[in-house]
């Protein structure tokens, strides 16, 4: 259902940066993020944890995870599917770092967050099959 999932999350300089790490395991446990540290706009150093996940084991167990969202939450998904997949068929999704810390995973539209992009399988690899596999992985 999912070739792979990209996640990338900012660590700004009032954050802790084991605590956004903590907050990516929630989600993905077996994370392993790229550090890369960068300037932000008003010159404050900002760090960036980013990686891919391929493995089909992994994959499998951030699907179960996706399971556990409340069921508005998963309706609120597939309301906005059409506008969170790009022509590719990938699929972008932002958690709320904070509550992610705290065990819980709320979606959410701000731009501090866990931001992942899930590449969806699709034959052929068009946003309107893509849409259908989806749809499937967000239905109750």
């Amino acid at each position: 259902m999912i070739h792979n999932l990209s996640y990338r999350a900012f660590v700004y300089g009032t954050e802790n940066e084991e605590k956004v790490r903590e907050a990516l395991s929630t989600l993905l446990p077996t994370a392993q993020p790229l550090k890369e540290i960068t300037e932000g706009y008003h010159k404050n150093q900002v760090i960036i944890l980013q990686g891919k996940i391929t493995k089909k084991r992994e994959i499998k167990d951030f699907l179960e995870k996706l399971q556990t969202l409340t069921p508005s939450a998963k309706k609120k998904i597939l309301t906005e599917l059409e506008g969170r997949m790009d022509v590719r068929g990938n699929l972008f999704l932002r958690f709320d770092k904070q509550r992610a810390y705290l065990g819980d995973l709320l979606l959410v539209e701000h731009g501090d967050a866990l931001h992942l992009k899930l590449k969806i399988a699709a034959y052929p690899a068009r946003k309107e099959e893509a849409l259908k596999v989806a749809q499937q992985i967000f239905k109750e």
